[in-house]
């Protein structure tokens, strides 16, 4: 089939949607544990078989398939012209129960959309990719290394089985002493589309069929650390206590605070405590807790610590106790380029579909991809915003509208210089 460069950009090109879930369902029975969930860890055996069956689709529809240093699976859907790559992707890997949109929508819309195109026998201008990164549930090494973040440290990275990241990377057909490598940059690649489930319930409340993702937020965690005094719950009295639970609870209450009723769009989490001795009839000695915090807005994060610091420094005063805390994750926000927001935008109107912006406060691939090119996101809904579940869902209609969108983003991409 032959059309014209204006005809294959004007055109609605829609993908096929029976095609796209049964491909969501047949990847989703890799790793399917008795509960409904899915079970695919990086580098695992199933991991392996499930690339293995989407780098056979791949070739399935004339794309060359390689696999770089950082284990990333690349299918490239050759272009027309000599240009930089349009690209987008996700990941197959699963926490320990996931569900079966998570990452795997991302990279099975992409292999939809270059399988509409070679059936029509369609080349776009540039060459298309599908990226499959590696290990975004854990070490993230497969986009760190393509934005040539990837620490050279094997030691610090941690994988599920205690495997050495040398070994899982050969599994995959990696190598780790190359991983300089994978790095890429504009040249390569001049744009980067992620669709993915939106992993929240804003679109839900919202009633939006697709949300256009400002940017990924800025995360800040921090360990903090309250030193009392340990003694004797029956025979202390109340003034005389050191109780370090009592602080850790005021230090709990102080980040809910400043995170409902400061202005702005931020969220901050005490996600782990430990108290010790934590017996019933001591006075607790000693609490450590996590602090996450996360804006779009590098700044506002650093306010909200300064505003945290203040209130650590008056409850230790309070409660006669030492609090510390201690950075254990510093990432940058990565802003979503206006162009491929506004090509979104447009993509939903052109289908009548109602979308809103919203920022990623989930970390992504799209994230480090973001470091060195134009970098995109696509939000379907996530039913009553589980994710990371047995229960995660998004309906065979919505994952058709998202791929739908994302085409006819990545078309009015490919027309721009």
């Amino acid at each position: 089939m032959t059309l014209s460069r204006d005809t294959l950009h004007t055109s609605t090109l829609p993908v096929n949607g029976v095609r796209l879930n049964a491909s969501i369902d047949e990847l989703a029975r890799i790793g399917a544990l008795p509960d409904g969930s899915v079970r695919r860890l990086a580098f695992s055996p199933e991991d392996i078989q499930a690339r293995q069956l989407v780098r056979e689709w791949m070739r399935a529809v004339d794309m060359s398939v390689r696999v770089d240093a950082a284990g990333n699976l690349i299918g490239r859907y050759a272009g027309r012209e000599d240009l930089p790559a349009l690209a987008t992707g996700s990941h197959l890997d699963t926490v320990e129960r996931g569900g079966r949109y998570d990452g795997v929508y991302g990279v099975l819309a992409g292999l939809e959309l270059a399988r509409s195109l070679h059936e029509r026998g369609l080349r776009l201008r540039h060459p298309f990719e599908v990226i499959v990164f590696t290990d975004e549930e854990n070490t993230i090494i497969g986009s760190k290394a393509m934005a040539g973040h990837a620490s050279r440290d094997a030691n610090s990275y941690k994988v599920k089985d205690g495997t050495d990241i040398q070994t899982c990377l050969q599994r995959l057909g990696g190598e780790w002493e190359l991983l300089e490598t994978a790095r890429r940059d504009r040249r390569d690649i001049a744009a980067f589309v992620e669709l993915h489930v939106e992993q929240g319930s804003v679109l839900e409340t919202a009633h939006c069929t697709i949300g256009v993702v400002e940017g990924i937020v800025c995360q800040q965690r921090y360990e903090v650390t309250i030193k009392g005094q340990a003694n004797h719950a029956g025979t202390t009295p109340m003034p005389l206590r050191q109780d370090a639970l009592v602080a850790a609870a005021r230090v709990v209450l102080a980040v809910d605070d400043l995170a409902r009723n400061l202005p702005g769009q931020q969220v901050a989490t005490v996600g782990s405590l430990n108290v010790t001795p934590n017996a019933t009839n001591i006075v607790p000695g000693f609490v450590s807790l996590s602090v996450d915090i996360r804006d779009l807005s590098a700044n506002h994060v650093e306010f909200i610590v300064a505003r945290l610091q203040e209130r650590l420094e008056q409850i230790a005063a309070d409660t006669q106790t030492r609090i510390s805390k201690q950075v254990r994750l510093r990432l940058e926000p990565t802003l979503a380029a206006a162009e491929i927001q506004n090509a979104i935008a447009r993509s939903a109107d052109r289908l009548g579909l109602k979308y809103c912006y919203l920022p990623s406060r989930a970390g992504h691939d799209a994230q480090e991809m973001g470091r060195f090119t134009d970098m995109g996101m696509i939000f379907v809904p996530s039913a009553a915003g589980i994710s990371h579940a047995a229960s995660e869902y998004t309906s065979p209609e919505q994952c058709t509208q998202g791929a739908n969108v994302l085409m006819q983003t990545i078309l009015q991409l490919d027309k721009r210089g």
